[in-house]
């Protein structure tokens, strides 16, 4: 398979995730109404004693199936299988696979779209294989139960910067999911009034190349869409630049930029996001 972003596969979602608890379906509309897509938590926004009622929420409650994501539990857990019995009663077919750590948890989800949730140390390691398998759409990486797992207290240092242990497993999904031509999600941001740091990473996350971003409240949707939005003037700038390469050969310069193939599939990247064909 051909590698690189131009290659991945999309889902047909826009940029901003929005987790909803399952077990709370008066959120299931507002949710649907301010993100491209909804994320219906049956595993960490739930409660154990509530996970019988999200599932009921979750049939009685439908949603577009083309803009719907269900987080399921892991797959080794026993609520999984009552998961996917209750996914049988509803049209949802996109999965996320919670705590994702080997093929051989994807062998109950044939005839599902599955994003691995990459949030283990296992997970991660694993990342390369769970990209390569044919049902899965997308990889997820997820900070807090990554550190959790290896014993550590919090993914973030005081200034609010990931630690080095976490920004390695963020490159590892990326590259794991572009090697394989499949999409990749950014980890949610959670201290949701520091709209200034989400923006910053929002930004990061589109300029490193993840195709999309999650996260946990309303709020942080608009932000999001903001940071895949590309400016007017970065637009511009790529119309012009592909224009140009119309008319020379091989590198060039353009406004004083060196004009190669990498850089004209970045513009190319610019136009995608901002909606042109």
């Amino acid at each position: 398979m051909e590698s690189g972003s131009a290659f991945m596969t999309d889902f047909g979602m826009g940029p901003a995730l929005l987790f909803c608890p399952a077990d709370r379906p008066e959120r299931y509309s507002k949710a649907a109404e301010r993100a491209d897509a909804v994320i219906l938590d049956l595993e960490d926004a739930v409660a154990p004693e509530s996970k019988a009622a999200a599932r009921e929420a979750l049939i009685a409650n439908p949603l577009d199936p083309a803009r719907t994501i269900v987080r399921v539990n892991p797959a080794q857990s026993h609520e999984f299988a009552l998961d996917l019995q209750a996914l049988r009663d509803t049209q949802y077919r996109t999965v996320m696979l919670a705590k994702a750590e080997g093929v051989e948890d994807l062998w109950s989800l044939n005839g599902f779209s599955v994003v691995a949730l990459c949030e283990t140390a296992c997970g991660v390691l694993k990342a390369t294989e769970l990209a390569e398998e044919p049902n899965v759409v997308a990889l997820m990486w997820g900070a807090e139960d990554l550190v959790a797992s290896l014993g550590g207290t919090g993914s973030r240092k005081e200034d609010g910067s990931y630690r080095d242990i976490a920004m390695h497993a963020r490159s590892t999904v990326l590259l794991a999911a572009a090697a394989a031509g499949k999409q990749a999600i950014d980890s949610v941001y959670v201290n949701i009034p520091d709209v200034d740091g989400l923006a910053a990473e929002a930004r990061d996350a589109v300029a490193s190349g993840f195709g999309m971003k999650a996260c946990i409240h309303p709020s942080q949707v608009s932000i999001i869409r903001e940071a895949y939005q590309p400016s007017a003037d970065e637009e511009q700038f790529a119309r012009d630049v592909l224009a140009a390469a119309q008319h020379e050969g091989g590198v060039f310069t353009f406004r004083g930029t060196m004009v190669d193939g990498p850089i004209l599939r970045h513009a190319e990247q610019t136009l995608r996001r901002a909606g042109q064909p």
